[in-house]
């Protein structure tokens, strides 16, 4: 069994940032399994390479001894994440994420292990679908148009006269109440995320809980060798395509 400062140095590897280091490193210290989370929405039905970065990392955690919680973001999706968007995504149908979300965990899966022990699968229409309006009222109050308009995303669209949603404003409230319902300990995600992830650490502070630690990764570019790697985008190399297919988007990269 690695000691704390050794599974600190092994899970660095391949972050662009840990917030914060010094608290991560307390919470591997205690000895105890962490629960680590990370969120996929289900705005399309497979999951691609670049959600395999994250994965890893979470797969990584599993193998030293902690829990690995993924959050199937079945009301989420419904928002869609704003985060790196230049406009708003299309509203997806309930029937939809249904349909999208039915391989995610067997997807996930090819990564992760699956026991009970090292694994904990949740949908966060858990708790959003018990929210009345007060509910709602409660957690978006827990926010200022001005902290929101702060994201380098949000500025862009502003600055362009470019229409953003009010409902993509709840989203980073979304993920935030995400790691305050699993008690988060650790979550992972992509630099462009690290708004959304920052909240969930104020949140649970607000809960009276201890802040999550956060871990963030580079952006995986997509098959046009310019924008991230997306399932709206169709840009992407999905993980259960077949490896002929697999093979031959990856060969269609600029400069493979």
């Amino acid at each position: 069994m690695l000691d704390a400062a050794q599974q600190l140095a092994l899970l660095r590897r391949g972050t662009v940032e840990i917030i914060r280091e010094e608290e991560l490193l307390k919470k591997l210290a205690r000895g105890g399994p962490l629960r680590v989370k990370l969120g996929l929405d289900p705005t399309a039905p497979d999951i691609h390479l670049g959600h395999t970065v994250p994965l890893q990392k979470l797969r990584q955690f599993q193998d030293l001894g902690h829990k690995a919680v993924l959050i199937i973001g079945d009301y989420t999706a419904r928002v869609g994440d704003p985060s790196g968007r230049s406009k708003t995504r299309p509203p997806l149908s309930p029937e939809q994420i249904e349909k999208n979300l039915r391989t995610y965990e067997e997807q996930a899966a090819k990564i992760l292990l699956t026991g009970r022990e090292r694994l904990e699968v949740r949908r966060n229409g858990e708790w959003f679908a018990q929210m009345d309006f007060n509910a709602v009222l409660r957690l978006a109050g827990r926010m200022t148009v001005a902290r929101l308009l702060e994201r380098d995303d949000f500025q862009k669209r502003h600055r362009a006269g470019d229409p953003i949603g009010l409902h993509e404003f709840l989203y980073p409230l979304m993920q935030g109440w995400d790691s305050v319902m699993v008690q988060a300990d650790v979550e992972l995600g992509g630099t462009e995320q690290t708004f959304n992830l920052l909240v969930g650490r104020e949140l649970q502070r607000e809960e009276g809980r201890e802040p999550q630690a956060v871990l963030t990764f580079p952006i995986l570019v997509g098959l046009d060798g310019k924008q991230r790697m997306s399932k709206s985008l169709g840009n992407y190399v999905g993980v259960v395509e077949p490896p002929k297919e697999q093979y031959g988007k990856v060969m269609s990269l600029p400069g493979a």
